[in-house]
């Protein structure tokens, strides 16, 4: 079933490529493995599946040790700042940096272990007060902060949108982190590329990519119902 699943996936991710005139390698399909077993990633991973994410830290890292080394691993979910350590040289990727003491944090780790760490800063562009993330109009200072960090790279900007039964109520959402990372791009500030959107999720990954992201994080339309008793 989960290989089944990826495929529909990828196939949805491509058509909507094909849509916005976009190359299918433009964009990263990172299946969302939380509350998996290694038993259905190891399907996903049969199937094709590279990249997955991962919202606990303890989570990620017995996963990345039971499992092969040259999977991309990426964390999805709010990180704390007493778990950083853990993850700085095993996630490819932190797409949840939402302060400055998280992102000084992650720098401090990433120094003692020798290691450079991309992040994304995740921006609430919704204001959802359930969600984590900067608001949209104070992500700028914080990317000018963060970027002077060592031992750390701002690759681009991530946000969980809202759940909608119609995912065309999201689109303004993703429309807005891209603009927002377009005018960050456009200041050239040192040590941000703004070359990741990480935006999407299972209800509305097609919108997402059809306004430009170029990460989608789809975990249930993948792995089925997530098990919250494991």
């Amino acid at each position: 079933m989960v290989a089944e699943n990826y495929q529909d996936v990828e196939e949805r991710v491509l058509r909507a490529c094909e849509r916005s005139g976009r190359k299918r390698s433009e964009v990263t399909l990172i299946a969302v493995s939380k509350t998996k077993p290694i038993s259905m990633i190891r399907e996903a991973m049969d199937a094709g599946a590279k990249a997955f994410g991962e919202n606990k830290v303890q989570e990620l890292c017995e996963k990345y040790e039971a499992l092969p080394k040259d999977l991309h691993w990426h964390m999805i979910g709010h990180l704390q700042r007493n778990k950083v350590k853990y993850v700085v040289d095993k996630a490819e990727l932190i797409h949840s940096v939402d302060s400055l003491r998280l992102a000084e944090e992650i720098s401090r780790e990433a120094v003692k272990k020798g290691v450079q760490v991309k992040i994304l800063i995740e921006v609430n562009v919704a204001e959802e007060e359930s969600k984590f993330g900067v608001r949209t109009e104070d992500t700028e200072d914080l990317v000018r902060k963060a970027a002077l960090l060592p031992n750390i790279c701002i690759c681009g900007l991530m946000t969980i949108a809202p759940y909608v039964e119609d995912p065309e109520e999201n689109r303004p959402i993703f429309r807005t982190l891209k603009k927002l990372a377009v005018d960050i791009k456009k200041k050239n500030i040192d040590n941000v590329s703004m070359n990741v959107l990480s935006m999407g999720m299972t209800g509305d990954y097609e919108v997402a990519i059809e306004e430009g992201a170029t990460m989608v994080r789809v975990g249930t339309g993948i792995f089925g119902e997530r098990n919250y008793d494991l």
